[in-house]
């Protein structure tokens, strides 16, 4: 290390920090191969000591990159403070809305996100030496996607541009061989080596089983189990609590069962106040129970922490690409998640970690939390990569890929915004949407509602939109809305700064004419609403949420997703959903927070899914014909067509065909012979016998149909029409086999008493019922197609007395014991001894013919 430089500066703190010891081997690769992976365990000083030492120590100015806002502003006070110094020196911090740096300061902690905005306006990072990412392991999607880009940097514009990895975990392979490019050998990897204390581990599952966490929820028995085990680890063990909780909502009611504990209790997370941020991670007065998020589990050292209370339960993104729902959602914390809470208990001594979970389970929690680019939306990213010239993100060094569907998605929402072409790549309208700081769909409304609301209403619009509000703000945005305005609360603060930022940024994106007095835009706000301001941006930053409304509480949105909302809002006719989710097995969204809409807003936000067309269909039973009027899945208006497509209608019927069945045709006994016929020369002959199965016939409708659907306007029309008519079209008429067809499969046989009885082709075999006495002297039982009859053959009152296949033997066998049986009953009858030289008769009582 040389003089001069930061480090010369240091506390004996610093110097005595773990890290230390590998600073000179991390600088040595730097030099040599300008990229390093460092591996070192949480609080061993990577994050405060490292960029100190490499900024005394090389040339340029040090940039570090942190996932969250917290960890940015603590690891910039915490360098400061090594230094002697007030944040804004030597060191500083830049974070979406607060930046505290100067002429002097050679460390800048940046968030991802912030760097990202930097490489885009500035790819060559003009006065940076070095860039070091910090928390590579969490596999954040801005982190995943910044190395990627400074990677492009070093390989086109800056050689000499060093890079580092580093991170709290030993798995640092994967960076090494990213760093180290397709063709090169691995960045080297740096290991620290700290002095862990000893963390005892105790199981500490609830005593009754707990329902598992289902979305955003969590069972409340588990949150009291969770607050237990924090009152039992006060009184069993020494020191501060750190606890894991998945969110804010369930710090907030953690803490509240906390009361009368005897502790100061402190909600750790990223919206909490700076103050409450900074009380955290300073000594404190008196013992302390800290509720946190996974936003604890590395980059900041809580001082005076001994025990870790850990739920056992994290946030992920997911997105439901389908609807366009995204959300976060309640997952069991991974192995190597766990393994970071339990080492905050071992940074400044023994500790003991109580984990509310059995210790069978343990084995069976994922070894690691999945990469944020394969579960998240994608349309920031997507819109990142398309600025910087790469549309499809082929060319990047990213770990994991990004999932095909999900960047179609994202795509296909850039292009609906106009931020990209048809190519996917960047448009100057999606160059300006990444200036602002936010996803691309808010920068979309900021920008489109600024001239009809203001720049001031829109920026505290869309303020309210870029981070969770809180659950007690209630459904209605517009309502929210006007109650932070009278708030003093932590979020209003937060929320102002924001605002004030976003409004900055339209000021600096309108037109040099424009500026000065809100434009245009400011001019007109006046007679938009308070309700109306809010509903257009939600409508804008969310086209396919906007929805109507269908029912109590019910709504169909544009995008074809339902979706219930409780509250007064749910009384509106439109409104325009700004967060919702969707649960597993669930068919309706569950509406988090809307702002109500008119028709006519819906109409402008969401024109890219308006339609007017002519529909032609079958519905509800018939053709239905009509001009209808649609925003997506929603129809508007619809009106009867008087003259409609007359093909159009042919396919309707076809359609309804396929739906009901041919029995919508008119099936005379006829017709139902004609295709029993039919069934039966394809089934012992084939082709060139047609199928007139229900499945084929349906296949070939047009062509058996053809006239009749041509003529047909409704379903009365086909219900009309002669299905055996229509059939004969199907005959074999091409290859002149149709002239056969009664000779064939005859409708009627002639018997030896000179009667033509007809023949039933429904079965297997064709069946030819007849008066018995009309057979005498027939020896031979008829054929059809080469097939033999099946004979039922009839008393004289017409009642079946015998069945047969095989005439010749009946008469020799079967005939004596029907003649016995039945010349009694009807002595008027001949019952000759030999029938099979008997003369026929058709003295018979009612024959069937």
């Amino acid at each position: 290390m040389t003089g001069g430089g930061p480090g010369a500066a240091l506390r004996a703190e610093g110097h005595a920090l773990p890290v230390a010891s590998a600073v000179p081997a991390l600088l040595a690769a730097l030099r040599d191969s300008g990229r390093a992976v460092l591996s070192a365990p949480p609080g061993t000083g990577k994050t405060t000591l490292v960029p100190l030492l490499i900024a005394g120590s090389t040339g340029g100015r040090v940039l570090v990159a942190e996932p969250r806002r917290m960890a940015a502003r603590a690891a910039a006070r915490r360098m400061a403070w090594l230094l002697g110094e007030e944040v804004g020196g030597t060191v500083g911090f830049t974070v979406r809305g607060e930046r505290r740096v100067s002429a002097r300061t050679t460390v800048e902690v940046v968030t991802t996100g912030v760097l990202l905005q930097r490489l885009q306006r500035d790819p060559e990072l003009g006065g940076v030496g070095t860039v070091m990412l910090d928390e590579c392991h969490e596999r954040h999607l801005d982190a995943d996607t910044a190395m990627a880009f400074l990677l492009d940097v070093r390989a086109v514009l800056r050689p000499e541009l060093r890079l580092l990895a580093a991170s709290a975990t030993t798995d640092t392979g994967a960076w090494a061989a990213l760093l180290g490019g397709p063709d090169g050998p691995a960045a080297p990897v740096v290991e620290a080596h700290g002095v862990p204390h000893p963390v005892t581990v105790r199981w500490a599952p609830p005593p009754r089983p707990v329902r598992p966490p289902h979305g955003m929820r969590v069972d409340p028995a588990l949150l009291e189990h969770v607050a237990a085990t924090v009152r039992r680890a006060l009184r069993e063990d020494d020191g501060d609590v750190l606890c894991f909780l998945p969110g804010t909502g369930e710090i907030a009611r953690v803490a509240g069962m906390l009361g009368g504990a005897g502790v100061e209790v402190l909600q750790l997370h990223g919206r909490a106040p700076a103050a409450v941020q900074d009380a955290a991670l300073a000594p404190g007065d008196r013992r302390r129970v800290l509720l946190a998020t996974s936003v604890a589990e590395s980059s900041l050292t809580v001082p005076g922490v001994r025990i870790v209370v850990d739920s056992g339960l994290a946030r992920e993104p997911r997105m439901d690409h389908a609807r366009g729902l995204g959300a976060l959602t309640t997952v069991r914390a991974s192995r190597a998640a766990a393994d970071q809470r339990a080492g905050r208990a071992g940074r400044e001594g023994p500790g003991t970690v109580h984990r509310c979970w059995a210790e069978a389970e343990h084995g069976r929690l994922p070894a690691r939390p999945a990469p944020e680019i394969a579960l998240a939306d994608l349309t920031a990213f997507a819109l990142q990569t398309a600025c910087w010239g790469d549309p499809d993100a082929s060319g990047l060094a990213l770990l994991d890929a990004p999932p095909g569907g999900a960047l179609a998605a994202a795509r296909a929402t850039l292009r609906d915004l106009g931020a990209v072409d048809a190519a996917g790549h960047a448009t100057s309208r999606g160059r300006r949407l990444t200036h602002v700081g936010l996803h691309p769909r808010l920068a979309r409304a900021l920008l489109d509602a600024a001239p009809v609301t203001g720049p001031g209403r829109a920026a505290e619009i869309t303020a309210l939109l870029s981070e969770e509000l809180p659950a007690s703000y209630g459904s209605d945005l517009a309502a929210a809305w006007r109650a932070v305005r009278r708030s003093t609360d932590a979020y209003t603060g937060r929320w102002r700064g924001e605002a004030r930022r976003l409004e900055a940024a339209l000021r600096a994106d309108e037109p040099d004419g424009d500026r000065g007095g809100g434009g245009g835009g400011g001019a007109r706000s006046g007679a938009v609403t308070d309700d109306t301001a809010a509903g257009l941006v939600v409508a804008l930053a969310f086209p396919e949420r906007v929805a109507r409304r269908r029912g109590p509480g019910t709504y169909l949105m544009v995008g074809g997703t339902a979706a219930e909302v409780t509250g007064a809002i749910g009384e509106t006719p439109w409104i325009a959903v700004a967060v919702a989710d969707r649960g597993v097995g669930r068919a309706a969204a569950r509406v988090r927070v809307a702002a109500a809409v008119d028709e006519e807003t819906a109409r402008t936000a969401a024109a890219g899914l308006l339609a007017a067309y002519e529909e032609v269909r079958w519905r509800d039973g018939d053709v239905v014909a009509r001009r209808v009027e649609r925003l997506g899945a929603v129809e508007l208006a619809a009106s009867p067509l008087r003259r409609p497509d007359r093909a159009a209608v042919r396919a309707a019927l076809v359609e309804g065909l396929r739906a009901e069945g041919t029995g919508l045709l008119r099936w005379s006994r006829d017709a139902q012979d004609v295709r029993q016929r039919i069934a039966f020369l394809h089934r012992v002959l084939g082709e060139p016998w047609p199928d007139v199965s229900e499945g084929a016939l349906l296949a070939r409708a047009e062509e058996w149909l053809g006239p009749e659907l041509t003529a047909a306007r409704r379903r009365a029309d086909l219900e009309r029409a002669d299905a055996g008519a229509a059939l004969n079209r199907l005959l074999p008429w091409a290859s002149g086999q149709a002239g056969r067809f009664a000779q064939l499969a005859p409708e009627r046989l002639e018997v030896p008493s000179g009667s033509r009885i007809r023949l039933d082709y429904g079965g297997e075999q064709p069946v030819l019922a007849v008066k018995l006495q009309e057979l005498f002297g027939l020896r031979e039982t008829p054929r059809v197609a080469g097939v033999p009859v099946l004979v039922h053959l009839l008393s004289p009152a017409g009642r079946p007395a015998a069945v047969t296949a095989d005439l010749a033997s009946f008469w020799r066998e079967g005939y004596r014991s029907v003649r016995a049986e039945l010349r009694g009953r009807y002595p008027r009858h001949p019952w000759p001894e030999d029938p099979s030289t008997a003369t026929p008769t058709r003295r018979t009582n009612n024959p069937r013919r």
